[in-house]
């Protein structure tokens, strides 16, 4: 059974017993997470390898690299009412509560492990765009690019990091580029939709990863997918994290944050 809470102008549907994955975003008449339908992802279990079902994930400890995006996703979280669920994995537990916020939702986590432990976290969110869809991040973000669906970091600034425009979406091009954007706010326009998303924590490195899909990955049956996906972390691959590249759990053994997502943009 999914869990569904209302909050203001947003409306978000998780499913904890497949991964704690966000099934729903909804916003007025607006659904925002895309989805894909038959992938079997309700038989997975840990060790599997990953199966794209859409929506948003809770990418942790990594998003690509082993286990590819991470080790949350194929586990059965625990429900424990008032918005409130969480996973235990083999190095750490992540609690998430969901709740209101003045202009819509707010995510709040706890990640529980040993002091020193470091991690990358994404909220994995594949949006459901139309080819007129815009993303607005701070001009002149240092950003590095992923070229290829697979490939090393090339350094650039947002919004044409090496000359490849990444704040306009398109149609399908035959091109799968990805990119990590040193910044805590994202705001994505499309026709007179907003949906934004904001990240806080406390000293640890911020940024939102872009994924970039028009039809050109997988290399067999390639489809189309675009994420905006607030991050702790400024790499997809925890063995790439070089010094501020991760989070680290602080001495109190839990690390905090928080993720507001709105239908309201002031970019």
């Amino acid at each position: 059974m999914g869990s569904s809470e209302t909050v203001g102008s947003v409306e978000i549907v998780t499913d904890p017993a497949h991964g704690g994955r966000w099934t729903s975003l909804h916003s007025g008449a607006r659904e925002w997470l895309w989805r894909r339908e038959g992938t079997g992802r309700e038989h997975v279990s840990p060790g599997d390898a990953f199966v794209d079902a859409g929506g948003l994930e809770e990418c942790v400890p990594t998003v690509r690299g082993t286990p590819d995006h991470g080790d949350a996703w194929s586990r059965a979280w625990t429900s424990e009412g008032d918005g409130t669920e969480s996973v235990r994995c083999e190095r750490f537990s992540l609690t998430r509560t969901v709740g209101s916020a003045h202009e819509g939702a707010r995510g709040d986590y706890v990640l529980a492990a040993d002091p020193g432990f470091r991690f990358v976290w994404a909220a994995h969110a594949l949006l459901d765009l139309s080819e007129r869809a815009t993303l607005h991040l701070p001009e002149s973000a240092d950003t590095r690019l992923y070229p290829s669906a697979n490939g090393p970091w090339t350094e650039g600034s947002w919004p044409a990091p090496r000359g490849a425009r990444l704040d306009r979406f398109g149609p399908d091009d035959g091109t799968a580029v990805g990119a990590v954007v040193d910044a805590s706010r994202a705001c994505v326009h499309d026709d007179e939709d907003r949906l934004a998303f904001s990240l806080e924590a406390d000293g640890q490195p911020l940024s939102i990863a872009v994924w970039r899909n028009l039809g050109g990955f997988p290399v067999t049956g390639p489809y189309r997918s675009t994420g905006v996906e607030p991050m702790l972390g400024r790499v997809f691959d925890l063995a790439e994290a070089g010094p501020g590249d991760a989070a680290r759990v602080p001495a109190s053994g839990e690390l905090r944050w928080r993720l507001t997502v709105s239908a309201d943009c002031t970019c």
